[in-house]
């Protein structure tokens, strides 16, 4: 089958959603499908560039660009799903979320308002139009239907390299790898240092925007000696680093999916994770596999003591964690079989 898979391109930025479309490509690609990948160049600001890429992506025809027999498109990601063709397939990632769960009302500018009700009435109409809607996780098609009235069907995958994960000796720290910003809010996990009562350390991986505040975070707290901030690593650091944690905390704010805790299941270690955190309460069983919390450093904090003080309950989590997303069968063979059914 020729297939078309559309995503989006933010230049110098490169997280768990490009490993996704990259991944899908692959997978595809591994199947025997012919697979060319188009990417949409893509700007968070101004709105006004927003509304430009919409309206070149509204009913743009991909059925056969250049007399290019192509038999199916899917597509994954916001506005590249306003495109048209008699087979296409969302699989969506998430919608485009300041729109959405982010609005906030009283903050938000003018611009941004009328933006929201051009998108809402985008999506609406455009999804509609699709021969099937996937979602990334459950939170994803909840929000959907939540917000659009569009039903969906959760179509799960397993996070990169997941084969390669192993689960060694503990050496007492907790670790958190993600990109540095706002929404994944490694400042609780900073927060939460202070009032730790074992001498667990925390090491948090990755680069962002939000490392200089991070940096002063520390500083101020004088945590030099807990919290690391180990900046970019290889893959060979970060399965060595989920290898040897005691556990693995992941506190972002209503993730989509969130690869950081199935990496965790995959090597063997208890999660913690917070009360509103989304994707990752569909995975984590409180009390069997981690613990979710309160969005609130004590929280944090009073969770990371207890895995600490319990040693050897703590690796049970994280042996169950493993057990329970293996039965969960995930595989890219499988999400093939249904974007192509």
């Amino acid at each position: 089958m020729r297939i078309l898979v559309t995503a989006n391109h933010a230049p110098f930025l490169f997280g768990g959603g490009e490993r996704h479309v990259d991944n899908l490509v692959a997978a595809l690609r591994a199947c025997d499908h012919e697979v060319a990948l188009l990417r949409l160049p893509f700007k968070f600001s101004p709105e006004a560039d927003i509304e430009r890429l919409m309206a070149f992506c509204d009913g743009y025809d991909l059925s056969a660009p250049n007399g290019q027999r192509v038999d199916r498109l899917i597509s994954l990601q916001f506005p590249g799903y306003g495109m048209r063709h008699p087979q296409h397939v969302v699989w969506l990632m998430h919608q485009h979320r300041a729109a959405y769960e982010l609005f906030d009302p009283q903050a938000a500018s003018p611009a941004l308002s009328r933006l929201r009700e051009r998108i809402d009435e985008y999506d609406r109409r455009t999804l509609s139009g699709a021969s099937r809607i996937f979602a990334n996780s459950r939170r994803v098609a909840e929000r959907l239907l939540h917000f659009n009235g569009l039903p969906s069907t959760p179509l799960y995958h397993p996070p990169p390299d997941a084969e390669r994960m192993r689960c060694g000796e503990s050496w007492d720290y907790v670790f958190y790898p993600s990109r540095l910003e706002s929404l994944k809010r490694q400042d609780l996990l900073i927060e939460a240092a202070r009032l730790l009562s074992t001498n667990t350390k925390i090491l948090i991986g990755g680069e962002g925007p939000q490392r200089e505040r991070y940096e002063r975070l520390i500083e101020r707290y004088a945590l030099g000696d807990r919290v690391r901030l180990l900046g970019a690593f290889t893959e060979a650091e970060r399965i060595a680093l989920y290898e040897h944690a005691l556990a693995v905390a992941f506190p972002a704010f209503d993730e989509d999916l969130g690869y950081v805790p199935l990496e965790a299941m995959y090597a063997g270690k208890a999660v913690v994770t917070c009360s509103d955190s989304g994707g990752p309460l569909e995975f984590v069983v409180p009390g069997e596999t981690g613990e979710i919390v309160a969005p609130e450093p004590a929280h944090l904090a009073a969770a990371i003591d207890r895995l600490a003080a319990q040693p050897k309950r703590t690796r049970e989590m994280g042996q169950a964690g493993r057990e329970r997303i293996l039965a969960l069968g995930l595989s890219w063979p499988r999400v093939v079989a249904a974007l192509c059914a």
